[in-house]
């Protein structure tokens, strides 16, 4: 589907069972999971063993998973059951009828002590014909095939990629969409405020704030 290497193919079905057994998860997301996947493939296995590429410090593996929505919804919580039921960063294929789109995890380790990953934020693509993606691997290790995999899905939202690591772009875009939302918590504000002094306040407050996220896009 992806025009991955053949050495990478693997097509295995994955029951739905195995992920309820390995999450436990709650009646409401097991429903969810049920009406929302159709079905799960698991479509290429890319790792250091299968082709030329340096192991890394963060990604051991890129699995690629197919799953078959029933009718096109997708919630993000059935995407992190299976985050959390596979040890491994994985890239997902969501298809439906004649449609399909890309949707990764950003994750990363939380310090040097931990084990695991933590899943930070998801980033997808739009939908799009199936077949129309030819997905090329870029990178010479698995960290970069995974950065640059996650950087094409995410399109603009992380910055330049000359100037920042993936880690720092992605802490960077988390503290600009805070301070969006600050801004408009302030211009709601501003709007309903009848004292003069008091808004005056306010509009500093929001000028800060636009400096501040001025810098942040600079």
């Amino acid at each position: 589907m992806l025009g991955l290497l053949a050495p990478t193919e693997l097509n295995r079905r994955i029951p739905k069972q195995t992920i309820y057994d390995k999450c436990k998860p709650s009646p409401t997301l097991k429903k969810a999971f049920s009406a929302q996947i159709a079905s799960i493939h698991w479509r290429n296995k890319i790792a250091p063993g299968v082709l030329s590429l340096a192991a890394g410090k963060e990604v051991r593996e890129l699995e690629v998973f197919e799953l078959r929505l029933n009718d096109g919804q997708m919630d993000e919580a059935v995407l992190r059951l299976i985050d959390r039921a596979i040890p491994y960063h994985i890239l997902f294929v969501l298809v439906w009828e004649d449609r399909m789109r890309l949707a990764v995890a950003y994750k990363e380790t939380p310090d040097a002590k931990s084990a695991g990953v933590r899943v930070e934020r998801y980033y997808y693509t739009d939908w799009m014909p199936v077949g129309e993606v030819a997905l090329r691997l870029e990178g010479l290790s698995m960290d970069a095939v995974y950065e640059n995999l996650v950087r094409r899905i995410a399109g603009g939202a992380l910055g330049d990629t000359r100037t920042s690591t993936l880690r720092e772009s992605v802490a960077a875009q988390g503290r600009r969409e805070r301070i969006g939302k600050q801004i408009a918590t302030l211009e709601a504000k501003i709007g309903r405020e009848k004292q003069p002094k008091k808004k005056f306040e306010l509009v500093q407050q929001l000028r800060a704030l636009e400096a501040s996220l001025d810098e942040e896009v600079g």
